[in-house]
This record gives structure tokens, C-alpha cells and sequence, in this order.
């Protein structure tokens, strides 16, 4: 993410225009992150008199000297220059070293990979701070889109900022959608990185108008998987033949009973159980997508799953995500669930199944899931509460026909 710290120049000589003088025209070659800026210096040499591989002018007669002292001159201001961005500015490009060179005012207009480089060499000196590794590699796959995008649609590497528009935006859209074959939920997502990157431009000062002003991601029908009380009975009853089976059976049960992301599943230790006011055990650790802390009171089958696994160092056994769902796959065909699982529908279980069909208040699930805002949480489980809400009212309403 950061710029190198090394800069070539080289000179070279344009022998297809050679003038009436048999001499040809002396260029210069900077070359910064594998791209190059080629410009003339206005000095021109015979061929003959021209030592490529020690970049100098040969004989040393006066006026082979002169060339080679002003050739050392152009080289040294180049490397002033590019000494002063690396001290002046965070990020530049051989343009820009350029125009410094020249004495010209750096470009003022940025390209949205740059500022997307911008935007990604920040947050990679904050992994651990306020973002985490998988949170910086989604941005690092928003960058990986706009490059396809960009080279699908335009044959280019880049686009200025102000060449952002409200059809560049749509246009990305539709091309997640047909060509990279991905649903809207994650294209809503992929698109919001990339507005993140030019709300950095506009603080920057980059751009003045925002290409986002009139954009409207478009709405996606959220549809909660989880498991039902009795899916969920008879994957917790389910008699396995391998012993691996049973392990991640286990741990899914375990965070369908705890909510718990793979995450912290994965680190979850003894200091992280702890005796509190009512003398029952809760897990007390901090989320490390939303870095707040969540406590979650144990139910008796967690602590059963606990006991079964608990040694001196771990309390669940250890495995990947990518095997914990691939497992999963398996798991739901033996056990007969029409159903996709992934560790995250656990998740979801817990606040559905366990928590708000046995009528806990969306705040608590709020609270229990350690989501950052209540809307969060009404946004992914709203209707299942409408549900709740219709089964009280047929249950009133029975009972006042009854009286």
C-alpha cells in the first residue's frame, strides 16, 4: 500500500529523430512504482558520442562536459524533488514528481485507485486499532471490483475522480451483478466501500461534488435463515459415527445457544467465563468486528457443550472456518436439514429460536448480539417480531372469544 522508497532515471536517446546535425534528441525516463514519465531535456549528442551503460557523454571535451554536468543537474533536482513529496505528502505518483521537478504545482486531480490506495494504507496501520484483518481485506477485494470493472468497461487502469458519475456507479452495479454473479446484498456492500473511499477524497479535498449525492443502492428482501426449535432438537439429538461430525455438531449447538461469531467461538478460553451478580457463569470478552464488549449469560446446554471439550488451555476444540462449514455441509445431509448452514445461521438461531420466539426483548437480542446500533438489530429480525406479535394477538383474541 505504501509508495516505494526507490526512484530510477534514466536517460535514453530518440535515434528516429535524429536532426541535420546527425544528433539525436537526449530524453529522460523516471520511472516510481513501475510507471514511467518520459520527457525530453532539450539536449541532443551524435549517437556515436553516447555511452549508454555509464549514462554519460563521451569524450570528456568541453562540450561533451557541459552536456553531462546539466544531465547531473536534471538528475539531482529529480531526486530533490521526489525527496521532498516523500517528506510532504502521504501519497504521490511520477506525475507528480514530475510537475515538482518543473517547478509546476502538483496535479490537483486524484484517480480512485489512488485514493483507494489512500484509503487502504490508513486502515492497514489501524488492523488491530479500530478495524480488523477481514475487515481490510473486503476493502482490499472493493479495489480488486473497480480495477475489473474499470478494465471490463473502459479498457483502463484508472479513472479520475471527477469522472465519477452517477451512470459509473450504476454501471458498476449491473456489472457485479452480471458478471460477477453476485447477489444485491453484496453489491450494496462492495458499492458502500467504494462511497467510503470517496467520502475520503471529499475531506481531502480531491473532489467538490459527490457522485453518491443521487445514488440509491437498490433494496434487498432480507430473508433470515436459522433453524426451528425442531431442526434444532433433532441436530442436537443426532447420533454421529465420526467423531469430527460431532465436534462441529457441537460447536454450531454451542453458538445457536451463546450467539457467538466465528471469531470469537474460535478464542473463546477460561478467562473468558465469568461468575457475576447472580452467581451464574457468563462470557465476557469484546467483539473484535464492533469492538464492543458483550456479555452473555451461559444457558445449561452451553455450559454442557463446555464441559464436554474444556481442557488447560481451550474450551472448544480448534478448526478452521472454511472446514467448520464445509463439515457443516456434510452434517446437515446425514442429520436430513433442507437447509444451507454456515456458522453465521447459529447466529441467527440464537437470536431467533432461542431468544426472540421465547419472547426476550429485541433490545436484550440487540445487546446479547453485540450489534453496534439497535437498527441493526430490527433491520435483520423485524419480522420475526411481527411474527411474535401476530401469534399474541390470535392468542388474545381466541380468548376473548371464549369470554
Amino acid at each position: 500500500m505504501k509508495s516505494s522508497t526507490v526512484i530510477k532515471i534514466l536517460f535514453l536517446l530518440n535515434k528516429t529523430r535524429i536532426n541535420t546535425k546527425d544528433e539525436a534528441p537526449i530524453r529522460c525516463r523516471i520511472t516510481f512504482n513501475g510507471i514511467r514519465k518520459v520527457f525530453s531535456t532539450g539536449l541532443f549528442i551524435n549517437p556515436e558520442n553516447w555511452e549508454s551503460s555509464l549514462q554519460k557523454a563521451i569524450p570528456n571535451d568541453t562540450k561533451h562536459k557541459q552536456i553531462n554536468t546539466q544531465l547531473s543537474l536534471i538528475k539531482q533536482e529529480i531526486n530533490q524533488a521526489f525527496l521532498f513529496l516523500q517528506v510532504q505528502k502521504e501519497q504521490f505518483d511520477v506525475e507528480d514528481i514530475y510537475l515538482k521537478y518543473k517547478g509546476e504545482d502538483i496535479k490537483p486531480s486524484k484517480t480512485l485507485i489512488e485514493t483507494f490506495d489512500l484509503h487502504n494504507s490508513r486502515m492497514e496501520k489501524l488492523i488491530g486499532i479500530e478495524y480488523t484483518k477481514s475487515t481490510f481485506s473486503k476493502f482490499i477485494e472493493a479495489k480488486q471490483h473497480i480495477s475489473d470493472f474499470l478494465f471490463f468497461k473502459f479498457k483502463k487502469k484508472n479513472i479520475l475522480l471527477e469522472d465519477i458519475t452517477l451512470k459509473f456507479l450504476n454501471d458498476f452495479d449491473y456489472y457485479l451483478k452480471t458478471e460477477k454473479k453476485f447477489k444485491q446484498i453484496t453489491i450494496n456492500k462492495s458499492i458502500q466501500r467504494v462511497r467510503k473511499v470517496i467520502k475520503l477524497a471529499i475531506s481531502e479535498g480531491f473532489i467538490v461534488t459527490d457522485p453518491f449525492l443521487l445514488y440509491k443502492p437498490k433494496k434487498v428482501v432480507n430473508t433470515i435463515t436459522y433453524l426451528t426449535s425442531k431442526e434444532l432438537y433433532k441436530l442436537e439429538n443426532h447420533k454421529f459415527s465420526q467423531k469430527r461430525l460431532e465436534q462441529v455438531r457441537d460447536m454450531f449447538v454451542f453458538c445457536c445457544y451463546t450467539g457467538l461469531p466465528y471469531q470469537e467461538m474460535s478464542i473463546l478460553n477460561e478467562k473468558h467465563l465469568v461468575k457475576k451478580f447472580d452467581d451464574r457463569l457468563w462470557i465476557d470478552m469484546y467483539r473484535q468486528k464492533t469492538k464492543r464488549q458483550i456479555s452473555i449469560p451461559l444457558l445449561p446446554k452451553a455450559i454442557s457443550i463446555i464441559e464436554k471439550y474444556q481442557d488447560d488451555k481451550r474450551l472448544l476444540p480448534v478448526i478452521s472456518n472454511q472446514k467448520f462449514n464445509s463439515y457443516l455441509k456434510e452434517i446437515v445431509e446425514i442429520v436430513g436439514i433442507e437447509k444451507k448452514l454456515t456458522h453465521h445461521i447459529a447466529r441467527k438461531t440464537f437470536a431467533t429460536t432461542v431468544l426472540l420466539f421465547n419472547d426476550v426483548p429485541m433490545e436484550i437480542v440487540s445487546e446479547l448480539l453485540g450489534h453496534s446500533k439497535m437498527s441493526i438489530t430490527q433491520s435483520h429480525y423485524g419480522k420475526i417480531v411481527k411474527l411474535k406479535v401476530s401469534e399474541h394477538m390470535i392468542k388474545l383474541s381466541n380468548k376473548l372469544n371464549k369470554n
